[in-house]
């Protein structure tokens, strides 16, 4: 019997346990923290509306500035154009102003005194001022065989001149007018030795190379040895250096 009561006050002891337990817990759930929206770190702004405007447009500018600008590819510079050739065989063509022509000279030449068929050099130098005219200057030498006892005709003459010709092909016709003086030998009872030389005549040349042509002439030419008046034929072949 006694263990009976004794069962009955355990269990009327550890029921009175359990119910005070569960009233501190319940106590122990109402001193717990406030909420969230009653505390004050609710009421604090990690971003104003200010901040955000400022944000989407002024920081988006600023990182786009601070980007660096792409390296430009630098523009290839053209290449400089080949010069200009100084010679075409055919058409117009920048040329040489400078020609220096050396031929063989046929002169025959008739007077009162004598007649002498002379073989020598004829010189020209000629400069042009554009592709049609030109200045000119030339020396002639001519020498016959013997007459009047072992004495033998020389004549030395020079003048100066125009040019008027095409250059703008390889054929290259021309004309030409020279005024100068000659001297003949030898001494004749006929006197003077001096005389005024003059020459207009008519030639081609023909263009072999940038620097090389051949040429064919033939002049008149008018001496006024010995009181007379004498107009002879000169015939020229040579070559014709441009430079």
């Amino acid at each position: 019997m006694k263990k009976a009561l004794f069962g009955v006050m355990l269990l009327a002891g550890m029921a009175c346990g359990v119910s005070a337990q569960e009233e501190n817990g319940a106590q122990g759930r109402t001193n717990a923290g406030a909420s969230f929206s009653d505390s004050s770190a609710s009421q604090v702004s990690l971003f104003t509306t200010s901040d955000v405007g400022n944000f989407s447009l002024a920081n988006a500018v600023g990182e786009a500035s601070a980007t660096p600008a792409p390296t430009p590819i630098p523009t290839p510079i053209p290449a400089t154009p080949a010069a200009k050739p100084k010679y075409v065989f055919f058409g117009d063509r920048d040329d040489y102003r400078w020609q220096l022509g050396v031929g063989l000279e046929y002169l025959r030449f008739q007077s009162s005194a004598f007649d002498a068929s002379l073989l020598g050099l004829n010189t020209t130098l000629t400069y042009f001022t554009n592709s049609w005219f030109a200045v000119e200057g030339d020396v002639v030498t001519g020498f016959a065989p013997e007459i009047y006892q072992h004495d033998h005709v020389k004549i030395f003459g020079g003048s100066g001149g125009i040019r008027i010709g095409g250059r703008r092909a390889r054929w290259e016709p021309y004309g030409h007018a020279l005024v100068g003086g000659s001297h003949l030998q030898p001494q004749t009872a006929f006197g003077g030795r001096n005389s005024l030389l003059a020459q207009a005549g008519i030639g081609v040349d023909y263009r072999v190379h940038s620097r090389l042509s051949l040429r064919v002439e033939g002049d008149w030419v008018y001496t006024n040895y010995f009181s007379q008046t004498q107009n002879n034929f000169q015939g020229v072949a040579g070559i014709v250096l441009h430079f």
